[in-house]
């Protein structure tokens, strides 16, 4: 009996913790003194305990929204995104502060913003304060002006969240990269990178009127140039680059017209000793023609003496007057008479 009397205590004890439990009658109660009775009530806090879903949680948002005025949103509400592995507190923080700074947020715009992966209170926060975004993040944009000259230049540019078009729109890095094709095309129609130097707002100016916040999360306030140096002098470079590819390329086919005169020469070469080669060959059969003339009788021996006599007096001749063939000279090895 003793035993008896010692465990009903801890029974009741048991029943008490598992009803509050089950039962928030605290949240209940907290909820009624805040935005009224039968706002919430205990048969869906308990509801809730069995759904796991935090009641506190829901419970905390629903006072927060309609303590602000915000009583469009519901419990259900709140519920949903939770089951979608939503954040409630970011939520309910981005749409009271959107309230405050009079930007226009429903509920289902930003619970799509927060299940899109995005930090919906950062996006109003910064649709209040705009942030500066350096472009490029590190270093800076080379370009090229006109005259050859390279700039590099370095802009921060400074945007405020476009609310419409978060979900969807493009993020911080199509914005930097917009901006830098900006900042090159801007200086490469500059005439002279003196007159980037001198007026570098002109390309602040020039890539903010062409829209490149179009399709991205971000409206474009300013783009402030804040850094402008001189590179190298590239035109000069690649003047004097293709100067040395034309000087080569003309060495190449001089090279190869010399190549070519040379081969026509050894072929000219090649040529005459063929010639003199069959003149050499035609002159072995004079001596066979006049002894078949001999013997067929169409020559005579004073025929014969009278043709040495003509070549005779004809060579000294041509010894006297020095008009004798080089040829001759050369190929008989007989010294030329000056």
């Amino acid at each position: 009996m003793d035993a008896f009397m010692f465990v009903i205590p801890i029974l009741i004890i048991i029943a008490i913790g598992v009803f509050l439990h089950f039962v928030p009658v605290g949240l209940w109660f907290q909820t009624g003194v805040s935005i009224g009775w039968g706002k919430i009530g205990m048969l869906k806090l308990i509801i809730m305990r069995f759904r796991k879903i935090s009641p506190k949680l829901i419970v905390d948002g629903i006072i927060n929204l309609h303590r602000a005025g915000l009583d469009f949103v519901s419990s259900e509400d709140l519920e949903t995104h939770y089951l979608a592995s939503g954040s409630i507190p970011r939520v309910v923080d981005a749409l009271i502060a959107a309230d405050k700074a009079n930007i226009e947020l429903d509920f289902k715009t930003a619970t799509a913003i927060d299940l899109a992966g995005r930090d919906v209170k950062e996006a109003v926060q910064t649709s209040v304060y705009p942030k500066v975004i350096d472009c490029p993040t590190e270093g800076k944009v080379s370009a090229i002006a006109k005259d050859g000259i390279q700039l590099m230049a370095k802009a921060r540019v400074t945007v405020r969240t476009n609310i419409a078009q978060l979900v969807g729109g493009a993020t911080d890095e199509t914005v930097i990269a917009r901006v830098g094709e900006g900042i090159v095309s801007a200086i490469g129609s500059a005439p002279s990178y003196k007159d980037v130097l001198e007026n570098p707002d002109e390309i602040s100016k020039t890539v903010l009127n062409k829209g490149l916040d179009a399709g991205t999360a971000y409206a474009i306030l300013s783009i402030d140039i804040a850094d402008v140096d001189v590179g190298s002098n590239v035109g000069a470079m690649l003047e004097t680059d293709q100067a040395e590819a034309d000087k080569k390329v003309a060495q190449a086919k001089a090279e190869s017209r010399r190549a070519m005169a040379v081969a026509a020469e050894q072929e000219m070469r090649a040529r005459v000793e063929e010639m003199r080669a069959k003149v050499v060959e035609a002159e072995a059969e004079v001596p066979i023609a006049m002894a078949q003339a001999f013997r067929e009788g169409n020559l005579g021996v004073m025929d014969y003496y009278t043709m040495k006599n003509i070549q005779s007096d004809t060579n000294m001749r041509e010894s006297i007057s020095g008009s004798g063939k080089k040829d001759q000279g050369s190929s008989s090895d007989k010294p030329k008479i000056q």
